[in-house]
């Protein structure tokens, strides 16, 4: 009789890994567009309110903040194109692994040529 596995099957491997980072990011960029619908709602409610608000995002703490909410999106969008592939490729169960590893390669590429732009603009203001 064979035996069966004790504890979960994930071992910590690149398909658990990106399991978790996409639902991580997909929270943190469900919240920020939660926030970002709350502070231009209130254009209706007060200009001067809005004003107010928008006027504390414009510090290096918010360049830095907006640097991880565009790891957060190009992570989640490029894993969700590998979660794609992996679900209707036929071979895509197959190659997941080096499916991730591009992800991963793609996003560091893009990230690399985003942030210090970014923050070269974000704290020369």
């Amino acid at each position: 009789m064979p035996q069966r596995p004790v504890g979960t099957l994930y071992r910590g491997r690149e398909g658990m890994w990106s399991w978790v980072l996409h639902r991580i990011t997909g929270v943190a960029i469900f919240f920020f567009l939660l926030v970002h619908i709350l502070d231009t709602a209130l254009i209706r409610v007060s200009p001067e309110a809005y004003n107010a608000v928008i006027g504390t995002y414009k510090n290096p703490i918010m360049g830095v903040g907006e640097v991880a909410l565009v790891g957060a999106i190009l992570f989640h969008a490029l894993n969700g194109l590998r979660v794609i592939a992996v679900d209707f490729w036929r071979l895509g169960a197959r190659y997941q692994r080096p499916l991730f590893w591009a992800v991963v390669g793609i996003w560091t590429e893009l990230m690399l040529g985003f942030t210090p732009l970014h923050l070269i603009r974000v704290f020369s203001e």
